[in-house]
């Protein structure tokens, strides 16, 4: 005599709906793309160089190399003892004295808010109040009680770039 399981068939249809999302979720070579790469081009592998200034060698005019990225902002957009935050890319980038620019997370070390403005040599959280050194993100006001972290920029000619 069998018996009847009424879970049996919930458990299956569970399994079949499982193994199907789980199938969805499969990337061909590490992309983004349920398509296959094109004969001949290995999906491992980086695409070609696009032209531009031979390998380390830096553009003439200060613009980023062929295919690099576009340049976050001009030397003279970002004033002296002062600095500009860019939301989208989440840093903001300071020059406190001429000629010297640094780059810092903006977000908050407090409890995660955007940095909102520059005033008086600081960079300020207009959450809770918290100000941080153009220099070295440092803090000179809490509640925050750890610097921003610094990001890398690269200066070539008038452009910065994040690195």
């Amino acid at each position: 005599m069998t018996t009847f399981d009424p879970c049996a068939g919930r458990r299956a249809l569970l399994a079949v709906g499982a193994a199907a999302a789980l199938g969805g979720c499969s990337v061909y070579g590490g992309t983004s793309t349920d398509e296959p790469p094109p004969d001949g081009v290995d999906a491992a592998s980086p695409p070609p160089p696009s032209g531009g200034s031979p390998a380390g060698t830096p553009p003439a005019s200060g613009a980023p190399p062929a295919g690099g990225p576009a340049p976050l902002a001009r030397t003279a957009d970002i004033p002296v003892n002062g600095g500009k935050i860019f939301k989208e890319q989440g840093v903001v980038v300071t020059q406190p004295t001429a000629g010297t620019f640094k780059a810092f997370s903006a977000t908050c070390t407090h409890q995660g808010c955007t940095v909102t403005s520059i005033q008086g040599g600081t960079i300020v959280c207009g959450c809770h109040g918290s100000k941080f050194a153009l220099a070295d993100g440092a803090v000179k006001a809490g509640p925050a009680t750890k610097p921003l972290p610094p990001k890398r920029l690269n200066v070539t000619g008038d452009a910065i770039t994040l690195a």
